[in-house]
C-alpha cells in the first residue's frame, strides 16, 4: 500500500478548508459531462514522461483558495452547465487535497450542483483514515474520469515512476460500488501503443470493471514540451512523436471502445451498472 497523502494539518481559512490551485478554467468542455468550470489543483506524486503540466507537480505551492472560494468563482457560471455539466476537481492530482475535494463537493451538493473528479488514483489506499474520507466523497462525486497510465505494472512504474496496483484496485472498488466512471488511456508511441498491452487493458476493463460509460484514447502530444525547457527539466520523450490517426483507430478497436455508450444517457446522479453492454 502506498503512503497516507493526508496534509496533515489540513490547512483552514474562516472556517473552510484551503487548497493549493494551479489554476481555473471557466468553460471546461473535455473534463467530464458538459459545460464544467474546473479546478486544477496543484500537487502531484506522479512524474509520468508524457505529461504536459509539469508545472502541477510541486505540493503546497500555487494560490491558497478556500473551498468557499473556488465555488463563488465557479456560480457565475452556472447558467452555462445545463442538466449534465458542473464543477470538475483536477489536477495534478486532486485525491493528495482529498479534505479540500470533499469539503468542495459538499457544498456543491447543497447547491444541487454536479460533480466531477478527475484522478490518476495513485495516492489511493485502503488505509484509515484516508479510506473513510475517500468512501465520503464518493457519497457527493456524481462521475470520475480516471486515467489508466499502462495496464502492466512494470511498465506503469517505468512511464510514470510508480507501480499500478493500488490504481487497480481502486477502480475496482469503483466498480463494486457502481460509481460512473469514464476511462482515459493515453496512447503513445513505443510505449502504450503496443498491440499486446492494448489486448489487455481492453480485455480487462470490460471483464473487471461493469461502471465504465466512456472509454477514450487521448493521443499523445507535445504541447507542454516548452514548460519543461522553461523549467529546466529534461523531456524525456525527446523525439516521440504524436500517433498516427491510423494508430488511435487501431487502439480504438482494441479497446472496443464502442462498447461504451453510456455517457450519451447519463445524467447527475444515475446509475447505469444495469445498463451496460453484454
Amino acid at each position: 500500500m502506498c503512503a497516507n497523502p493526508l496534509l496533515n494539518p489540513v490547512p483552514t481559512k474562516d472556517g473552510h478548508v484551503v487548497g493549493y490551485v494551479h489554476s481555473l478554467e471557466t468553460f471546461g468542455a473535455v473534463d467530464g459531462p458538459g459545460i464544467r468550470f474546473v479546478a486544477f489543483m496543484q500537487g502531484c506524486h506522479m512524474r509520468c514522461k508524457f505529461c504536459h503540466n509539469p508545472d502541477t507537480w510541486k505540493t503546497r505551492v500555487g494560490s491558497q483558495m478556500t473551498t468557499e472560494e473556488v465555488l463563488n468563482k465557479a456560480l457565475p457560471y452556472r447558467s452555462f452547465w445545463g442538466d449534465k455539466g458542473g464543477i470538475t476537481l483536477s489536477g495534478g492530482e486532486i485525491l493528495l487535497q482529498i479534505d479540500f475535494a470533499l469539503e468542495l463537493f459538499k457544498m456543491c451538493k447543497e447547491e444541487g450542483i454536479s460533480t466531477c473528479l478527475d484522478t490518476c488514483g495513485q495516492p489511493f489506499t485502503r488505509r484509515e483514515p484516508w479510506f473513510s474520507k475517500f468512501n465520503e466523497l464518493m457519497d457527493y462525486t456524481d462521475i470520475l474520469l480516471v486515467d489508466i497510465k499502462h495496464i502492466n505494472s512494470d511498465e506503469h512504474k517505468r512511464l510514470t515512476g510508480f507501480p499500478n496496483d493500488n490504481i487497480l484496485d481502486m477502480c475496482e472498488y469503483l466498480s463494486s460500488i457502481g460509481k460512473p466512471v469514464w476511462i482515459r488511456h493515453v496512447l503513445i508511441p513505443g510505449i502504450t501503443d503496443n498491440d499486446e498491452y492494448l489486448k489487455q487493458l481492453g480485455e480487462y476493463v470490460k471483464e473487471n470493471l461493469h461502471n465504465v460509460e466512456k472509454f477514450e484514447v487521448l493521443p499523445y502530444h507535445t504541447m507542454g514540451v516548452h514548460k519543461y525547457q522553461e523549467m529546466g527539466i529534461r523531456y524525456r520523450l525527446e523525439g516521440v512523436e504524436p500517433p498516427t490517426p491510423e494508430r488511435v483507430k487501431n487502439a480504438e478497436k482494441l479497446l472496443e471502445v464502442d462498447r461504451y455508450q453510456g455517457y450519451k444517457d447519463w445524467y447527475p446522479g444515475i446509475n447505469t451498472l444495469d445498463q451496460q453492454p453484454s
